[in-house]
């Protein structure tokens, strides 16, 4: 049995003639933080509705906690699967209180009726992403930044050891992103069992928190592992069509510089 929280094998998918994903390994493993970047239309997003069993791919499989993803029912995935998605388009104006609260619904009994517990768990994530004072604003007036710290907050109140997430720092400032990421490697070290995959286009956050980052290229994986090995000026020139400018910084960090465009 795998030891990978969720995991893709052999992962293949074709949108009508148009291959999308093309044989994708990867792994979600407990304590990891696995990013994955790539140009638009690279598949990152195609992959993690796989990866989140919304999308069935063509070849390959998906598996969670060891077992193929569609012998889950989705009321069994969501509690053991928290994904936060790039938009959350609603019917309904709910307010921030009640959209955050969403996220113990999988496990709420027949009635739908909050316990006591499942409203300290939303007021808890309120608090831990700085949301208290928003709690009765209805959510589609928030700016994108803020309906991201909801989505957020969402997982959090979840309560779930694996979260897949999709560009999570999309229209938030240089300030909130970097936090953003501050707190998903805060929140991955504080309990044993965790994994997080994100996808993401930023580079830079992505070379200073990711354990392992993979880079898609047309569906493929181009390259994987550590983000000093991935992030090199002949991979960035090949995934990315730029010429970059690659440093290490005094910690070994890696910072990318990109200098023009080689399309």
């Amino acid at each position: 049995m795998s030891a990978a929280l969720v995991e893709a094998r052999g992962v293949g998918h074709a949108f009508g003639a148009a291959p999308v994903l093309r044989g994708v390994d990867l792994a979600v493993e407990p304590g990891k933080f696995v990013v994955v970047a790539g140009p638009n239309g690279a598949g990152k997003t195609t992959l993690l509705r796989a990866l989140a069993g919304v999308l069935t791919p063509d070849a390959g499989e998906v598996t969670l906690a060891g077992r193929r993803i569609e012998q889950w029912s989705r009321r069994e995935i969501a509690q053991r699967l928290a994904v936060v998605p790039q938009e959350s388009a609603l019917p309904f104006p709910f307010s921030v209180r009640e959209m955050v609260a969403l996220g113990r619904a999988p496990f709420l009994g027949p009635l739908g009726r909050e316990s006591a517990a499942d409203v300290a768990r939303t007021d808890a994530a309120l608090v831990a992403l700085e949301l208290e004072g928003l709690a009765e604003r209805a959510y589609p007036t928030l700016s994108g930044g803020e309906k991201r710290r909801v989505l957020l907050a969402r997982a959090l109140a979840q309560g779930v050891d694996t979260w897949l997430l999709d560009e999570p720092t999309a229209h938030m400032d240089l300030g909130h992103g970097l936090y953003c990421f501050e707190w998903l490697r805060a929140w991955l070290g504080a309990a044993p069992g965790r994994g997080v995959l994100l996808v993401t286009h930023d580079l830079v956050l992505a070379a200073r928190f990711a354990d392992e980052l993979v880079l898609l290229a047309r569906g493929a994986v181009a390259a994987r592992g550590a983000p000093a090995d991935v992030l090199t000026a002949e991979h960035i020139g090949a995934v990315y069509g730029v010429e970059a400018r690659v440093e290490r910084d005094s910690a070994g960090g890696v910072l990318v510089s990109p200098l023009r465009a080689i399309r």
